[in-house]
């Protein structure tokens, strides 16, 4: 989609499609609505297929499908990517177009499913299936927006509450930033988990167990040696280049937002973060977090520290590709795109272990290389877009601190996307009891908060925090709050 530089996935359901005698049109990534339209009529296209990986390509989608209501086509409409799901498609997606829309979950899905769309027979009681599934996920969804959150100044009263006096910040051996330039490869390759790198193929199951898996462990065999001897000749050739950049500001939180300032002397701002909080009631009582309770608030008067990173292994990566192309060997282009993920997250959890020690706190860690996987170590790394801090225009912020594409090369797209894609980056938090949580539903109070701390259309900001909304932006009804 227009915005996502992320294709392995698309590329993966190309190659199985077309190894089914289907003819596949590519149009690559970053992909606009008028280009995929116009292209489908100029090549007299049966179907067309819509993949993303990051939240925004969500909006992105529902405008195809929009579009193509209004310019009348009646294409079956396939949606799919990681960040997608069946209900989004249900709720989102199919309600704005008017022809066959569905949701495909994997690539060993994609034989079938277009199968049955271009079957005169099987069609019409395959969507049936498919329309009555739909409408039982967007009943569900209905009942769903009834569902109580709490008013947003209660879910801030039952902040996490830290002792700053127990727990004095750690104080880094360095401010400010420092550049990683032309990382050697070997030294990422013993931080590489191989688990998601099977993934990627389908394969579910953790490695190593998964290569003794009664069904899938000859696959996962052949798989683990044709990508080890990829990364092997990667790493001795030098095909792609690591790069990046990481450092230590001082910070303190003012409500939900976290200051950066100038310098240790707290007497400037430099810029802010700025952090959602949970709004589920929790039964058990337990707080409702935001990022920013992990750093010390402005009035304890207690110095802290915020890290931030963003790293790269997708330098090189399109012409080693390209090249792979050209011998029509797709299976080797993918490995290689794959193996570059697996080696940017390799960077990020080295360069981690490099922070903690720069940090002072994590100087005398023995961590084994599955702890280190296994995140056994204190502190945090989210990243602008999950879980915790799910809007990805957080990262043009991080970019500004960092100053990343300037010194590591490393763009962000018009829907925040990194660019290349092989790239990590997040925020670094050092407290003891700083965890990895969902923000999960938010209302409208937080989200129009929000908006105004940081400067934005209210619209604008509903869109890019669309998956988390407890309400219907079109709605003037509020969703039910929950006083306690």
């Amino acid at each position: 989609m227009k915005g996502d530089v992320h294709d392995i996935g698309k590329n993966i359901v190309g190659v199985v499609l077309g190894c089914n005698n289907y003819d596949i049109i590519d149009l690559g990534v970053m992909v606009p609505a008028d280009r995929i339209l116009r292209t489908a009529r100029e090549q007299q296209a049966d179907l067309i297929g819509l993949s993303g990986l990051i939240t925004p390509s969500l909006d992105e989608m529902v405008h195809v499908a929009t579009e193509m209501e209004r310019q009348g086509f009646r294409l079956p409409l396939l949606i799919g990517g990681a960040t997608t799901s069946r209900k989004h498609t249900s709720v989102k997606i199919a309600p704005a177009y008017g022809a066959e829309t569905v949701h495909v979950l994997d690539a060993s899905r994609a034989v079938d499913v277009v199968g049955q769309l271009l079957s005169r027979d099987a069609r019409e009681p395959f969507m049936r299936r498919v329309r009555d599934e739909q409408e039982a996920d967007r009943r569900r969804y209905e009942a769903l927006q009834d569902r109580e959150i709490l008013p947003y100044e209660e879910a801030r009263r039952r902040r996490l509450a830290l002792d700053w006096d127990r727990t004095p910040p750690a104080r880094p051996s360095f401010l400010r930033s420092r550049i990683l330039g032309d990382v050697p490869l070997s030294e990422l390759v013993p931080y590489i988990d191989w688990t998601p790198f099977f993934h990627v193929w389908e394969l579910r199951g953790t490695y190593p167990a998964i290569l003794d898996h009664p069904e899938q462990g000859a696959a996962a065999r052949d798989l683990l040696r044709a990508g080890q001897d990829l990364l092997e000749r990667m790493v001795r050739e030098g095909w792609v280049t690591a790069r990046g950049v990481y450092g230590f500001y001082p910070a303190n939180s003012d409500g939900d937002d976290i200051v950066i300032f100038t310098d240790d002397q707290r007497r400037q701002e430099l810029l802010r973060f700025h952090t959602l909080r949970q709004q589920t009631p929790a039964a058990d009582g337990r707080p409702r977090l935001a990022l920013a309770d992990f750093v010390a608030p402005h009035g304890t008067r207690r110095s802290d520290y915020l890290g931030a990173f963003a790293v790269t292994t997708g330098f090189g990566l399109d012409r080693l590709v390209r090249r792979f192309e050209r011998d029509l060997d797709d299976y080797s282009a993918i490995l290689a795109k794959a193996l570059a993920d697996r080696l940017a997250e390799a960077f990020a959890e080295r360069l981690h272990e490099i922070a903690r020690r720069d940090w002072s706190y994590g100087e005398k860690e023995h961590l084994s290389k599955e702890d280190l996987i296994k995140g056994r170590y204190r502190g945090i790394r989210p990243a602008p877009g999950y879980p915790a801090c799910p809007d990805h225009s957080e990262k043009r912020i991080l970019w500004d601190l960092l100053e990343v594409q300037g010194v590591a090369g490393i763009s962000l797209t018009e829907s925040c996307a990194m660019d290349p894609a092989a790239s990590v980056s997040g925020l670094y938090f050092s407290h003891p009891e700083a965890r990895y949580f969902a923000v999960g539903k938010i209302g409208r109070d937080q989200v129009a908060a929000y908006a105004a701390r940081k400067g934005m259309p209210l619209e604008e900001v509903e869109r890019w925090l669309g998956p988390n909304l407890a309400y219907d932006p079109r709605s003037s009804d509020a969703p039910t709050v929950q006083r306690r």
